[in-house]
């Protein structure tokens, strides 16, 4: 395969970087010579294969990363990937805290990539959990039953964002920060807006 160019848009993110700028160059480097197109999508350097994302690096406090999308369909030989969180549905993570760790894997990480790759010629797709199996926290079901326009409004957003709002208002341990967030959002809900919009 041959190795992809850097696209001037993505540059910034490396150069802006106060932390992991030797762990992203090699990351970088890594993932231009699986034949990927270099993007930037969500602040992030993305990588696609005919417009579909593999993978993005991104970076944490404690660690950077690179994200595999379709990670949950992929074949983990080495037991690198990681679930972010529970919540998390298809993406995995590979994780590392220095330059050295990343030059030690090459060749494992590219032939993840490539199976990433294959993940995406082959059509497989992630059965993602319905809106339904969500947990509908109290506090919002009784304002949903008090707002016949709400209810609507919510009825008519995308099932992706109706997942956002169940689960933040969910995560939530107080009752009293649920209706705080329920309060607070209603008015995007109204508006058609997802949580992030």
């Amino acid at each position: 395969m041959a190795k992809s160019v850097m696209n001037p848009k993505v540059d910034f993110f490396f150069s802006k970087a106060s932390k992991w700028q030797e762990e992203y160059e090699e990351l970088r480097t890594i993932v231009l010579d699986c034949g990927l197109t270099e993007e930037l999508k969500w602040g992030c350097p993305c990588y696609t294969h005919e417009g579909n994302n593999i993978v993005l690096i991104h970076g944490f406090k404690e660690y950077c990363a690179l994200l595999f999308m379709k990670g949950a369909l992929m074949n983990d030989p080495k037991g690198i990937l990681i679930q972010q969180t529970e919540n998390v549905q298809s993406a995995r993570q590979a994780r590392f805290t220095s330059a050295k760790e990343i030059v030690k894997m090459k060749s494992v990480l590219k032939s993840y990539i490539n199976q990433a790759i294959d993940v995406e010629k082959a059509g497989l797709t992630v059965t993602l959990k319905k809106t339904s199996e969500y947990e509908m926290p109290e506090e919002f079901k009784n304002k949903l039953d008090k707002n016949a326009a709400l209810k609507k409004a919510f009825k008519a957003l995308t099932p992706g964002r109706q997942r956002g709002y169940l689960f933040y208002f969910s995560t939530a341990k107080q009752p009293k920060t649920r209706e705080a967030r329920i309060e607070k959002y209603t008015p995007q809900i109204m508006a058609g807006k997802g949580i992030d919009d």
